[in-house]
Parts: structure tokens; C-alpha cells; sequence
């Protein structure tokens, strides 16, 4: 597999295709379970050359992230049976599958190395950015302790870190998620690999960042001539970063090619499925109904953190600052802005779970703001929330079941009542009644945001809060949950905020559109209105930022 004639500045090779540094030839990943055994990965097979960026895409369960934990041995000492080849260095390189663990050790990190979707839980919370970057250089080059630091130091600077030989000695929660995910690649790039494997490296991030770290890996392959291989499950990251695309289906490859001809026009139906799914800033929307008087008003709300500061000062960080906003009956107002611009402070605000600083929340005409914790809770009934991660919002050890009856129950329902109202419910969502008795692990990601959505309706309630709802999941998942979201607030009357970092799924679904900018609100109107001419260059670059499919 060879790349095609890469264009300046586009993320593309810049050259017909360097030597082959990796070649993997049926690749198959199998785990042993209680039904037998479960293929994940089938007779995978493709080059990856020196310099180009090949694209891994597919839906949550197709094998992508099984396919790349493989290159770099990371099966080993698990219950899953790896067979096939994985060659280091082309045809004649060294075979990854056939070397013992200490050789496995060496060539992770030193030749292939990896930055994965969430940098909070691959860096250790208490140790410092540095000696965690030296510890791996250190490892692979048998430096002192100096020159690994020296190193570490380097490659933050590298990586865009600013004043980088005092950062480093900053612990990973003093750093933001952006920064964070630099200082993961700058350990990724300490030993200087011949293969970065990124793994959904950006999901987790807001459109600028996001954009900031697809020019740096464009910029660390264009100075390096390092291979890239990124997995992810978002097809505009794809068309903006990668020279060449393999599409996975159920654990096999069911497409690949140059990424421009796969994309514009492809040939199996299944891409041609993920392509019609993915949310695009510039599709048409469906005529929507004209939203009644305000259900919801924030009224110069203000909500500030202090945390211990040096000596008896005290330092107060302000998340969200004097904001001000309707929600119409009946509509869905969008909430956009990059991380830390006060998005999730304000809607929890909004359903009681925050008390503001300053200001007022009116809900259905009665001000919630200083209310008795009892009368509060009164309210919020006709207020939920449903979470990002609908996994870790659901108990682990009550049924789905019951974890959509107990709202009623709390409310005096009897249980027969409740249990049949969640049964009802599952099959409004989309899922089997029959499953009522089975627990969160044995649903998948997107019938676990089901099973919330659910839960949320159990009480019927007139407002519903969706912070990152679909932030987590693939497109064509994504895409499901956003139809069941707008049938659902249609047959029950539905008010909806809805934040997300992802510009073109807001446009889908809101009738309005609230910005965010370090807790302020910078710009507030309708949806067709804001992306055709946004009045604020905040607005303006948040979607120039966003990857668009070539």
C-alpha cells in the first residue's frame, strides 16, 4: 500500500510513498467466551509506509482498537489468541507475534509507540509530566537521569507546550485536556518511533484543540517522516488528516483505498451507510416548529470556584460570568464552546444540581434559585439530565430495569406500576423489553445511552438536558440516538438543551445556538442564522475549526 501525491499543508505525504515500516498479514484477534469464541479482528492485512498517515475507521465493535492494541503486543498475557504477522521494518522486519516479552518491551516505545483516547487515565495522576516522559526514555536509550530529563523537556517544547522546562514538573490535572494529549505524544515521540499508532486520539476534544493536534501530528510526520496510524471512528478527521483509509466491518476490512475516492465515492454499502450518517455543517435541515414563551430563564448568572491558594489566599476561578438566556417551550437550544468555557456549570445550573453565585433561574415561571433542598427536588422532576458517559452514569449492579424504574419508585409508584413503565419505556427506545433484567455490561455503549434516555423519560419530564450525549459514540450510533432524541420530543412535548464540542451535530438538531467563551456568552441566535454569518470571531473560528469531508 502506497500514498498517493501528497498537497502542502493538507496533512498528505508529499511523496509517492516512502519504504514499508510495517506490514501486518492476516491479523486475527480471538477471545474465548461463555457462548465460545469471538473473532474480533479477521484476516486483517495492509502496508503502512514511511511518512504516510493510513485512516482505520469503522463503527464501535468493528475492530479498530483491538487491530491497533495488537501492533504493539498489548494482547500479551490476556485471555485473547493473536495469529497472523506483524512485521516491523517491511516484509523482512522484525516479526512483533514471534519475539519474547523483553523483545516486545523493546520495540514498543523504541520503534512503535501509542497515544490513546483518554490522556487523564494513560498518565499517572501523581507524577510529575517530565520524569514520566524521562522514565520512558530512559527505559529504551539507557540515559542518566539528566539527559532524560533534558529529553522530556525537548520533546514537550516539541510539542507545542509552552515554557516547557517548567511545565514539565506540573502534574497531568494542572494541565487541560489538550495539553495533556501533547504531553502523550511528546512520550510517544521521546525514543523517536518509526510508527505512532493513535487511538481516537481526539474524540475527547473540542474543535480548535482537536485542530491543534492534527496540525501537530501533520507537522511531526512532515519533520520525522513518522508513520501515522489513526484510529478513529470520525470520518472528517479522517478526510483531513490521512493519505489512505481501511473501513472495518465486524472485524474485517470491507474497504480501503486513497482517502478522497473512498470518501466521495465508495464502494460497499456499509461506507456509503457511515457516510450518510455523519452530521455535516453544511447539510440541509428539516422545517421545525416555531418554539412557544420561555420554559427556562437564566438570568445574570454567575458561578465562581475558590480552591486554597498559596498562604491564606484563596484563588476563585469564574465558570460561568453573568449569563443571561431564555429556552423557548418546545425548542432545542444548543450550547457550544471549547473546554473550560463554562457549558456543563451552566446547565447544571439550570436543573438545580449547581446553585449560582449570583443570579436567577426561572423554571416554568417560579425562580428555583435559592429554593429548600425539598421543594427543589419537587421541581426537578420536571428536569433531567442525560450524561456523556452513559456506561458510568448507569448502577453496575441493579438491571437496567431497575435503574429506569427507581425515579418512580422514589416518587411512590408502586413497583408492578414502575416495572411495567420501564418495560414500556425500553421499547420506546429502541431496546427489548425482554433484557429488563440484564445489566449495564451487557449492553452496548449506544443501548446504554438508550437505557439513560429512558431513565430520563421515566418521569415525564418538560425539560431535557443532554451534556455530550453523543460524544462517545460512532456515527452511525450517534445518528441513531439523535432520531430517537427528536422523536421523543416530539410526542412529549419536550424542551431540550443540548451541549456538545461538535459544531456540525449541533447544527442537526438545535433551533438555536447559545456560545460560550471562558463562562461568558459571546453569541446567542438561530441556528441557520449563526453558521451563515456569525456576528463574533470566536463563533468564526470554532467553525472554521471543524474537519469537513473532502
Amino acid at each position: 500500500m502506497t500514498s498517493p501525491v501528497g498537497e502542502p499543508g493538507t496533512g498528505r505525504n508529499g511523496g509517492e510513498g516512502g519504504d514499508v515500516v510495517l506490514s501486518v498479514r492476516e491479523l486475527s484477534v480471538e477471545y474465548s467466551t461463555g457462548a465460545g469464541a469471538f473473532r474480533a479482528v479477521d484476516g486483517v492485512s495492509f502496508d503502512l509506509t514511511a511518512g504516510a498517515a493510513l485512516g482505520v475507521v469503522g463503527e464501535s465493535g468493528s475492530g479498530k482498537s483491538t487491530t491497533a492494541l495488537a501492533l504493539l503486543g498489548l494482547h500479551r498475557n490476556t485471555d485473547a489468541r493473536v495469529t497472523g504477522r506483524i512485521l516491523l521494518g517491511g516484509p523482512d522486519g522484525v516479526e512483533v507475534n514471534g519475539l519474547d516479552d523483553e523483545g516486545v518491551r523493546r520495540v514498543r516505545g523504541g520503534r512503535i509507540a501509542m497515544i490513546f483516547q483518554d490522556p487523564m487515565t494513560a498518565l499517572d495522576p501523581y507524577y510529575r509530566i517530565g520524569d514520566q516522559i524521562a522514565e520512558v526514555y530512559r527505559v529504551h536509550s539507557g540515559a542518566d537521569r539528566r539527559a532524560a530529563w533534558t529529553r522530556a523537556v525537548e520533546v514537550l517544547d516539541r510539542v507545542g507546550i509552552p515554557d516547557a522546562a517548567r511545565r514539565a514538573r506540573a502534574r497531568p490535572h494542572e494541565f487541560s485536556g489538550g495539553m495533556r494529549q501533547r504531553a502523550l505524544i511528546a512520550m510517544a515521540l521521546a525514543c523517536e518511533p518509526e510508527i505512532l499508532v493513535a487511538d481516537e486520539p481526539t474524540s475527547a476534544l473540542d474543535v480548535t484543540v482537536q485542530a491543534q493536534i492534527l496540525d501537530l501530528l501533520d507537522e511531526l510526520r512532515a519533520d520525522t517522516g513518522m508513520a501515522l496510524l489513526l484510529v478513529t471512528h470520525d470520518l472528517g478527521v479522517v478526510s483531513r488528516s490521512a493519505d489512505e483509509v481501511l473501513v472495518m466491518h465486524r472485524g474485517e476490512i470491507v474497504e480501503r483505498g486513497p482517502v478522497r475516492e473512498v470518501l466521495r465515492a465508495p464502494a460497499r454499502p456499509y461506507t456509503r451507510a457511515l457516510l450518510d450518517a455523519v452530521p455535516r455543517i453544511d447539510a440541509p435541515r428539516d422545517a421545525r416548529p416555531v418554539p412557544g414563551e420561555p420554559l427556562l430563564t437564566v438570568a445574570g448568572v454567575t458561578r465562581e470556584f475558590r480552591r486554597p491558594g498559596r498562604g491564606l489566599r484563596r484563588e476563585t476561578t469564574r465558570a460561568v460570568d453573568d449569563v443571561s438566556l431564555d429556552v423557548r417551550r418546545g425548542e432545542t437550544l444548543g450550547v457550544v464552546g471549547e473546554s473550560g468555557s463554562g457549558k456543563t456549570t451552566l446547565v447544571r445550573m439550570m436543573v438545580g444540581l449547581l446553585p449560582p453565585t449570583s443570579g436567577r433561574i426561572v423554571f416554568g415561571g417560579e425562580t428555583i434559585t435559592g429554593l429548600p433542598d425539598r421543594r427543589l427536588r419537587r421541581i426537578r422532576r420536571d428536569m433531567q439530565m442525560v450524561f456523556q458517559d452513559p456506561a458510568s452514569s448507569l448502577n453496575p449492579r441493579r438491571t437496567v430495569g431497575d435503574g429506569i424504574a427507581d425515579p418512580l419508585r422514589v416518587r411512590g409508584v408502586p413497583d408492578g406500576e414502575a416495572r411495567r413503565t420501564a418495560r414500556e419505556l425500553m421499547e420506546r427506545v429502541g431496546l427489548d423489553p425482554a433484557r429488563h433484567d440484564r445489566y449495564p455490561h451487557e449492553f452496548s455503549g449506544g443501548q446504554c445511552q438508550r437505557v439513560g434516555i429512558a431513565r430520563a423519560l421515566a418521569l415525564r419530564p418538560r425539560l431535557l438536558v443532554c451534556d455530550e450525549a453523543v460524544s462517545a459514540l460512532d456515527v452511525s450510533t450517534q445518528a441513531q440516538i439523535l432520531d430517537l432524541l427528536r422523536d421523543v420530543q416530539e410526542e412529549y412535548g419536550l424542551t431540550i438543551v443540548f451541549v456538545s464540542h461538535d459544531l456540525a451535530v449541533i447544527r442537526q438538531v438545535s433551533d438555536r445556538v447559545a456560545v460560550l467563551r471562558g463562562g461568558a456568552l459571546v453569541e446567542l441566535a438561530d441556528v441557520e442564522k449563526l453558521y451563515a454569518s456569525p456576528t463574533h470571531e470566536y463563533t468564526r473560528s470554532l467553525l472554521a475549526a471543524v474537519p469537513v469531508l473532502a
